[in-house]
């Protein structure tokens, strides 16, 4: 006999407590089981063996639905699919999304990359790749679909940023494919889809008299502090724009027989810690910035909050009014002024590299140079520091 609402009422609320299974027909039944919710179970046979699947509790699926669902196994098992492991393989979709890959893929860089790289990455992907891909099985994404995302942002004259959200596609299909759950990377197909990036170099000024320019004019800059001093700093520790503004008074040892900026690991793009010998210019100038912000976390606290560090823009910004354009100098070209300088100055290449915090492709060497070139690297900050006043001084 089929089943009615009214017998099932009656059978859910009968004071007997013995367990019942109240049968349906084609393999469907209700059980009842106290104390638990009343839940239906569809039977059923697969590869010669018997099979049982829970299709919900009653309180959420009425009997009408039920039925539906039990004829939609039914189906499944005339096309010769197992309702449990096509049940199994939906559930494993919902679970492998791009999204949810992408977070499994930022939670173990984090361990690795500094927070300003995380935060790039984190903002692509929510603002570009989620809202196109975040619900897809990460498998199911074509080719077709991400070139249609990534000529949207060519379409904006966005050429480097396209290239990049490819870029970040691919570093999450990858990890997806060595975590079991994809088998391709489609970014791959899009390999000359997209048009060419020119290389663009950080513009940065090299040649000792403007050199000795820049100085003078950072000297008689006079807007907010922070952003005064940072110009000031930049070029004697010629560290990556980021690491600079985002710079704590905690890393720093003013009072030693050496004094030193100690970078930590998370805030460095190599994710190592990263040593920076200071100068006598340099303490004399982190002396007179502790009086205006040594009160605080950051060196560089932003105008709008005391626990937001200043912009690279605001940096940028400062550089253009004082008379430098974008093809002149920017703030990541104190590096490469810097280093030109440096190595026309004579010191030893692989001393300069890792005072660039750039990392070594040998793994041997760098650990070298790593353990054992900090003593140069103190004698050629120095000497650095005495050259730009040098500079400064000449006309």
């Amino acid at each position: 006999m089929r089943l009615t609402d009214v017998a099932i009422r009656r059978a859910i609320g009968s004071t007997t407590k013995k367990r019942q299974r109240l049968a349906d027909g084609a393999g469907l039944y209700l059980l009842i089981d106290p104390p638990r919710q009343p839940g239906w179970r569809l039977k059923y046979r697969f590869g010669g063996r018997e099979k049982l699947i829970s299709l919900g509790l009653y309180r959420d699926v009425p009997l009408r639905r039920a039925r539906e669902k039990r004829d939609e196994a039914r189906r499944l098992l005339a096309d010769g699919v197992d309702p449990s492991a096509e049940r199994q393989a939906r559930r494993a979709a919902q679970t492998n999304t791009f999204r949810d890959v992408a977070e499994d893929w930022l939670a173990q860089q984090r361990r690795t990359l500094a927070q300003e790289t995380l935060d790039i990455y984190t903002a692509r992907l929510t603002h570009v790749l989620y809202p196109a891909f975040g619900s897809h099985g990460i498998a199911d994404i074509k080719a077709p679909q991400l070139l249609a995302v990534l000529r949207q942002i060519e379409g904006r004259g966005r050429h480097e940023t396209a290239h990049r959200v490819l870029s970040l596609f691919g570093r999450v299909a990858r990890f997806a494919i060595a975590t079991g759950r994809a088998e391709r990377d489609v970014s791959g197909d899009l390999r000359g889809a997209l048009a060419p990036v020119a290389t663009n170099h950080f513009a940065a000024l090299t040649e000792p008299r403007r050199i000795g320019d820049l100085l003078r004019a950072i000297d008689a800059f006079h807007g907010q502090p922070a952003t005064m001093y940072a110009l000031k700093l930049a070029p004697y520790v010629f560290v990556r724009p980021g690491e600079l503004r985002g710079a704590r008074w905690a890393e720093f040892d003013l009072n030693g027989r050496e004094p030193e900026w100690r970078i930590p690991a998370e805030r460095m793009k190599g994710a190592r810690l990263h040593i920076v010998p200071l100068t006598r210019q340099v303490v004399t100038l982190l002396r007179d910035l502790s009086a205006l912000t040594g009160d605080g976390a950051l060196l560089f606290p932003s105008l709008r909050s005391a626990d937001r560090s200043i912009s690279d823009g605001t940096l940028n910004g400062a550089l253009r009014r004082l008379g430098f354009s974008t093809d002149e100098m920017t703030t990541h070209g104190f590096r490469t002024l810097a280093s030109t300088r440096l190595n026309e100055m004579g010191f030893a290449p692989d001393v300069i590299e890792r005072q660039l915090a750039h990392q070594e492709a040998n793994a041997v060497r760098d650990a070298y140079n790593r353990a054992q070139r900090l003593p140069e690297r103190r004698k050629m900050m120095q000497a650095w520091a005495d050259e730009l006043d040098r500079m400064r001084a000449e006309r």
